[in-house]
């Protein structure tokens, strides 16, 4: 990706492109910007909702791979999971804690820019942004920086992930 000034905003985010390569560039510099710059966070990974890897914050390739699957399997359970209401729904967002590390799971959208993915129906793909972060990671600052990133994630995404007014992901 280039780094010439004029391929960015004002706030230094990419400049939205057209072309679905441009969009996972700008999409994986949001990603890498977002792992450097938020406080705890050591790993990012966008995956498709079947668990492939679809961008990362420069992750070992094999982990990535590895983790992009078991996180599609946690954010599937979690969606299963019948509520109060006796209906199903996506989670918001799922953290899991562990001694070493703890790990964010939040929907991210459908988008088009990944049209040579596997898994891509009819030219889209669901997504999954996970995060890894420290055990002593500020997990309310870190969800918060992920909302940020999927909002900004919205304009490369057909179906950006939407929240009503009562609080439910749509």
């Amino acid at each position: 990706m280039s780094t010439h000034p004029e391929t960015h905003t004002v706030t230094g985010a990419p400049a939205p492109e057209t072309t679905a390569s441009g969009q996972r560039d700008n999409m994986a510099w949001l990603l890498r910007q977002f792992a450097d710059d938020t406080p705890g966070v050591t790993h990012a990974v966008l995956l498709s909702r079947d668990g492939l890897r679809l961008l990362d914050s420069e992750v070992d390739k094999d982990w990535a791979d590895e983790l992009s699957a078991a996180i599609s399997g946690v954010a599937s359970l979690a969606a299963n999971i019948t509520g109060p209401s006796h209906k199903k729904r996506p989670a918001r967002q799922v953290i899991i804690e562990r001694d070493d590390c703890l790990f964010f799971v939040q929907s991210a959208g459908r988008s088009a820019a990944f049209d040579n993915r596997p898994g891509n129906e009819r030219g889209e793909v669901d997504t999954i942004l996970a995060v890894i972060a420290t055990p002593d990671a500020d997990a309310g600052a870190v969800g918060f920086e992920m909302g940020r990133l999927v909002a900004k994630f919205a304009s490369y995404m057909l179906i950006p992930v939407r929240v009503g007014t009562s609080g439910d992901v749509r």
